[in-house]
């Protein structure tokens, strides 16, 4: 079990993470703008369970072996590229097609927040990096420790992102008028994430001895 002092320790690195600025962040902004309040939750729903899909794969090894096999790191950053460069696309074609008042889709939201980030490999180097310097194996169960702090940022992460979102959906609000403007500011933001996607930092994985 996580030590309540370690935990302790752990919640403003966790916060200080959830408050800057990246791509899961993006993304849920430009739900939240095109679609409202109620895809901006369920994209930072689904950028939440995506999150902790990469924790537990962390925790049991798999993500380490992803992140050493230069192939299977390049098919994950690349088939995230390509995805974001569909949702672009998608917005200029379609969303300015469908009247003002429909109601946001939030499946499609939800998944496509989980989509991206499960493609974004900068997740699986910063878990990578993080979660060892907290976990003790002394403690208990690596797998569970993982799992408590992957909680932790998931929940920080779910709460910030989506009230991004929900301020970025009243300003869409009153924009709805200038659809089309709203469709390019889309298209932008998820040009941005892909551009996020894109500059992957050369993290190193330390190692606790």
């Amino acid at each position: 079990m996580v030590d309540p002092l370690t935990l302790t320790a752990f919640l403003p690195v966790a916060l200080a993470l959830n408050l800057t600025p990246g791509a899961d962040m993006v993304f849920c902004l430009g739900q939240g703008l095109r679609g409202g309040a109620r895809a901006a939750w369920a994209a930072s729903a689904g950028v939440a369970l995506g999150g902790m899909i990469h924790v537990i794969l962390a925790g049991a090894g798999l993500s380490a072996l992803v992140a050493r096999v230069p192939v299977a790191f390049d098919i994950i950053r690349w088939v995230g590229v390509a995805y974001l460069v569909w949702l672009a696309v998608q917005t200029l074609r379609n969303q300015s097609q469908q009247p003002v008042d429909s109601p946001p889709c939030r499946g499609h939201a939800f998944q496509s927040g989980l989509f991206v980030n499960l493609t974004n490999p900068k997740v699986i180097l910063f878990v990578l990096a993080l979660m060892p310097q907290f976990v003790v194996p002394e403690a208990g169960s690596v797998i569970l420790q993982f799992m408590v702090f992957g909680a932790v940022i998931g929940l920080g992460g779910f709460l910030i992102n989506g009230l991004v979102g929900v301020f970025a959906g009243s300003l869409g609000q009153r924009l709805v008028k200038w659809s089309r403007i709203l469709d390019w500011v889309s298209a932008s933001i998820f040009m941005a994430v892909l551009w996020k996607q894109v500059e992957v930092e050369h993290f190193s994985i330390p190692v606790k001895h």
